[in-house]
């Protein structure tokens, strides 16, 4: 075959004179063999979950997935801490949890309570609700009610994604001597 594709470890792809194309795409627009798509809206969504608190190498609990999250912002907090998201049946430490919840899910007291069972010392939950007007939204005083019966407190809370807010929650430091 004339002008075979070869890649070396560093992702260079050469072949001949030719500039090869995979799927359509130039040889540019690849990094480490996997086809990049970079967009706007997936850096803000990166850089989102970032100032809440996820970082590389954190072990992240999801609770509550259903067809309707976001997996952009999924996509984001997995690509920031570098593994897929732990399932709620994960039984080990984790560093973060995250949580989605929706008007009908139940008793939002238990689930937080449930979100820190594995929690890290130090860890955080971030709570993401279906926005005002959606389907599912939950008012923000059974918010803070649910918050401070599970003994959290909020850190701040953001607009985590099109359809969707999210609140950091976290213990209240404790004073050790």
């Amino acid at each position: 075959m004339a002008g075979l594709l070869a890649r070396s470890r560093h992702t260079e792809w050469t072949m001949g004179e030719q500039h090869p194309t995979i799927a359509g795409m130039s040889p540019g627009e690849h990094q480490r063999g996997t086809l990049v798509i970079a967009t706007a809206q997936a850096a803000a969504t990166k850089g989102l979950v970032a100032k809440l608190g996820f970082a590389a190498g954190q072990v992240v609990q999801e609770f509550g997935y259903d067809q309707d999250v976001d997996d952009d912002f999924r996509l984001a907090i997995e690509g920031v801490c570098g593994s897929e998201l732990e399932e709620e049946d994960y039984g080990d430490v984790a560093d973060a949890v995250v949580l989605w919840w929706r008007e009908d899910d139940g008793d939002l007291v238990d689930a937080l309570v449930d979100g820190l069972t594995n929690l890290a010392e130090g860890g955080f939950i971030v709570l993401l609700t279906p926005k005002a007007g959606r389907v599912g939204h939950v008012d923000a005083s059974d918010i803070q009610e649910a918050t401070l019966t599970a003994g959290l407190h909020s850190s701040g809370s953001t607009n985590a994604a099109g359809e969707w807010n999210g609140s950091r929650l976290v213990a209240p430091k404790t004073d050790r001597r």
